[in-house]
């Protein structure tokens, strides 16, 4: 599914929220008439993630969190950094939406080759409700999930990307290590890994799945 503001996905005049991402999810686990998910969440996505297991803890089987952490905000500069974000936000609801889309399809434009692949994600990039998406990386400052990822009751994986510059590493396996019995599955690779590398990144993804299946299975199973 794409995240409201970002792709195709759901457009609103409310400020963005990650809870709202995380209700939009169960939504659609619950429309699919599905009981009970292992839900996989990479970046963004991970944070998302953890809140359908807070907020929505009878969906969840299991979590595959890649590429994320407990907190985005570990630093001054990356506090500076989201709350710009959060300033562009506010500056863009006041800009006619077309004449914002206009400007940043320009952008996109300029910066893209013609290979199919580049053409594919700008165009993709065009889509997004640049609002959203801005106070989306504002939303992501403020999120923190430290007081409570040490009550996540469900077989957990972690992918890291050892080579990360957007999320240290280090954050990435201090979450794994919050969570009871979570595993680790390093790879090493930058934050981008899976738009750029897919070949890599996929196998070590599955193998987090299935470490994540199998535990659940043995969960539901009991002694």
């Amino acid at each position: 599914m794409d995240h409201r503001g970002h792709g195709r996905g759901i457009r609103s005049r409310r400020p963005f929220r990650l809870d709202d991402c995380a209700d939009d999810a169960a939504a659609l686990i619950r429309t699919l008439h599905l009981r009970r998910v292992i839900v996989v969440g990479y970046s963004m996505g991970g944070l998302v993630a953890q809140l359908v297991w807070k907020r929505h803890r009878p969906l969840v089987a299991g979590l595959v969190l890649c590429a994320t952490s407990r907190v985005f905000i570990g630093s001054a500069r990356e506090h500076g950094r989201f709350s710009a974000l959060g300033a562009f936000g506010l500056a863009s609801r006041l800009v006619p939406r077309r004449l914002s889309a206009e400007r940043i399809a320009r952008a996109i434009g300029k910066r893209s080759s013609a290979g199919p692949l580049e053409g594919w994600a700008a165009e993709e990039l065009r889509r997004n409700d640049w609002t959203a998406i801005f106070e989306a990386g504002r939303a992501l400052g403020y999120f923190d999930s430290r007081p409570w990822a040490k009550d996540i009751d469900v077989p957990t994986a972690v992918v890291v990307p050892t080579h990360d510059s957007m999320i240290p590493a280090s954050r990435q396996i201090a979450l794994a290590r919050a969570i009871p019995g979570a595993t680790v599955h390093p790879i090493r690779a930058e934050h981008t890994v899976a738009g750029t590398q897919p070949e890599r990144f996929v196998p070590v993804l599955l193998e987090a799945i299935s470490s994540v299946t199998a535990r659940a299975a043995a969960t539901t199973a009991g002694p």
